[in-house]
């Protein structure tokens, strides 16, 4: 045997084979620092990088920088500009805050007043360098980038499958753009205020999306239900926008697959929409019974309650004593579905298991962890009436003195976080 095959050179391999082995680094930076001869650089060329390329400040982008410097046979280029030389299957990245006085370009039609504070003796990068990445698969923009005005580039990814954008105050874009990300599966673009445009914008990825959250994306407009025959949407996230509906249009076809969703309370039916009646809230659940019995999880976070403007309101007046149980929510025990008014009892839709069945036990375990709460209002399947309230708030004195579940806290109606299970 030789000395050449018992000491096999990277020179043996072929380019392929390279590509493969560094394939197995989950830090682009790594396959940079591996391009130590030419084999390695026309690996790095074709390797599918699947790691996270994060331009997320100042230090990681001098030390690109010296990885540039310490690489034989390169350009003394921008930094950037070496990763997309060398590395042009790059498939996800993450544009982050480059740090003091350091920033991106300004896209078109940016702040002024933005602009104004960064015009002088700022060091600036161009972004349209990314358009060499073809095959990026994920791009996310990281919160306070500094990014400001408008940049199509940032909206022309072929392959792209997610983008993610993260408190950009002054990025400026609207949901026509998205026709030039035709394979995106998932956006997530939450508290945005900059973003404008219609959710029907969305129908050019009704073969690809599976989940939208702009949520608190205050001008974003439509009807949900355009949405409706999306077939692969799971998760939908309309918190706090300008669309509009009507949950009780959803039919037996619509949103097959959609696990998750929050609409505005603008949505009839939606999250924290207001009643005007007491009276209206049952014809309203028994209309949404057989959608819950379709996808359990689907009101899952959903409370509603009577509005303030109703003539069936009323306050306590006494913060001692716990509030009116105007509100009220979707309610699972096993299998059974039904609905209850907070603290009140269950107002069932389904009927009870059979005592012999298997599933009894479990539907009694989690009605009692259910109903543990109910304390005064016990016998009461609708809130009881002002007079009534009082009366038994005199009866039975502050919550604090004859409750001591686990769920005694005061009611607060803005006590919320989305994805909560429970009461907000």
């Amino acid at each position: 045997m030789t000395s050449a095959e018992s000491n096999p050179s990277i020179n043996s391999l072929s380019t392929d084979v390279v590509a493969n082995i560094l394939g197995y680094l989950s830090d682009p930076a790594e396959i940079m620092l591996s391009r130590a001869c030419k084999k390695m650089r026309d690996a790095a060329t074709i390797v599918i990088v699947v790691g996270d390329f994060r331009i997320d400040s100042a230090r990681r982008y001098n030390a690109l920088v010296a990885m540039r410097r310490a690489l034989p046979n390169t350009q003394r280029k921008n930094a950037l500009e070496e990763v997309t030389r060398a590395l042009p299957n790059l498939q996800r990245i993450t544009i982050g805050n480059l740090g003091r006085r350091i920033k991106y370009k300004d896209g078109a039609d940016p702040d002024d007043a933005q602009a104004a504070k960064t015009r002088r003796n700022w060091t600036t990068h161009d972004l349209s360098i990314l358009s060499t990445f073809s095959k990026l698969r994920t791009l996310e923009i990281a919160s306070y980038t500094g990014l400001n005005g408008r940049y199509p580039i940032l909206f022309n990814f072929p392959l792209l499958e997610k983008l993610v954008i993260k408190h950009c105050s002054f990025l400026k874009w609207d949901l026509e753009m998205i026709s030039g990300l035709p394979q995106l599966k998932t956006l997530i673009c939450r508290d945005h205020e900059s973003l404008r445009g219609n959710i029907n914008s969305f129908r050019v990825l009704k073969d690809t999306l599976e989940k939208v959250d702009i949520g608190y994306c205050y001008h974003v407009e439509g009807n949900f239900m355009d949405l409706a025959d999306f077939p692969h949407l799971r998760d939908l996230n309309l918190f706090k926008t300008a669309v509009t509906g009507d949950v009780r249009e959803i039919n037996e076809n619509d949103f097959q697959s959609l696990k998750q969703m929050f609409l505005p309370s603008k949505v009839y039916g939606g999250l924290r929409y207001e009643f005007q009646r007491i009276s209206d809230v049952p014809t309203f659940v028994n209309s949404i019974h057989s959608l819950v019995k379709r996808s359990p999880t689907l009101f899952a976070s959903f409370t509603w309650s009577i509005s303030q403007s109703s003539p069936d309101w009323y306050d306590s007046h006494d913060h001692r004593y716990r509030a009116p149980p105007l509100c009220f929510k979707i309610v699972h025990a096993g299998s059974r579905i039904g609905w209850r008014w907070l603290h009140c009892e269950v107002n069932w839709l389904d009927p009870e298991p059979a005592t012999e069945s298997e599933e009894y036990q479990l539907y009694c375990s989690e009605l009692r962890r259910e109903t543990s709460d109910i304390g005064m209002y016990k016998g009461y399947h609708q809130p009881p009436t002002e007079e009534e309230y009082r009366r038994l708030c005199y009866r039975f004195g502050p919550w604090y003195e004859y409750d001591d579940s686990s769920e005694s806290e005061e009611y607060d109606s803005d006590d919320f976080s989305i994805g909560s299970a429970g009461y907000y």
